[in-house]
């Protein structure tokens, strides 16, 4: 069985998702031959509905033993994802916890914090400028605890198959995103007030064509 690490912060707000769909008439195969890196985005807000499929598609639960959209290395799911919000219909500016168990989100900080993630990111404007910009981070000591050192290579490995997803998803739903390795991780921590156990390792904004 699959374990579910992922618990909210204390205090904030949790937010419920509208359901995911499972279903489009965009092909696996078009979204691959279309997938591109975004940075340029047209300012319109995303809804609630896309934020909703796009965190699903990375990390959404599939199965009811708790396993994920990407695999994971004995189902330990070390990783974690937040939502930077600055511009998405029905969703507050602010910073959100995503938690996959019951698709929802838990409010971690009030406020548009893009710019200071963007300044993080050696000033990539395509940070600030996407409507939200997802944060990967793991907590690497929960495959580690199992696998050793070996378990670094693996959670890296599990963000790539994470990321992809969320990419080829937002592809196959007509939007932009890129994947973001170029940051200072001090910076990017204190920004989203990790917990001291957890290291960010991707940025991804996203946004309308």
């Amino acid at each position: 069985m699959a374990t579910v690490p992922t618990t909210p912060s204390t205090g904030g707000a949790t937010i419920r998702l509208p359901e995911p769909r499972y279903d489009s008439e965009v092909s696996l195969e078009q979204s691959l031959l279309q997938r591109r890196s975004v940075r340029s985005y047209s300012g319109q807000p995303l809804t609630l509905e896309e934020v909703s499929q796009l965190l699903w598609a990375a990390q959404g639960i599939t199965d009811p033993e708790g396993f994920r959209t990407a695999p994971s290395a004995g189902a330990l799911y070390p990783l974690e994802v937040y939502l930077v919000v600055g511009d998405v219909q029905n969703l507050p500016p602010g910073v959100y916890h995503y938690v996959p168990d019951g698709h929802q989100l838990f409010k971690t900080m009030d406020g548009d914090r893009r710019a200071g993630l963007a300044s993080a990111a050696l000033e990539q404007a395509c940070v600030k400028e996407g409507s939200v910009d997802f944060v990967f981070t793991a907590v690497y000591e929960r495959t580690t605890g199992k696998y050793g050192d070996r378990g670094i290579r693996y959670v890296h490995i599990e963000v790539g198959h994470a990321a992809q997803n969320l990419c080829l998803q937002a592809i196959a739903m007509g939007l932009g995103a890129v994947t973001i390795g170029a940051f200072y991780d001090e910076q990017v921590a204190k920004i989203l007030d990790l917990p001291e156990d957890e290291q960010p390792l991707y940025i991804i904004p996203t946004g309308r064509l």
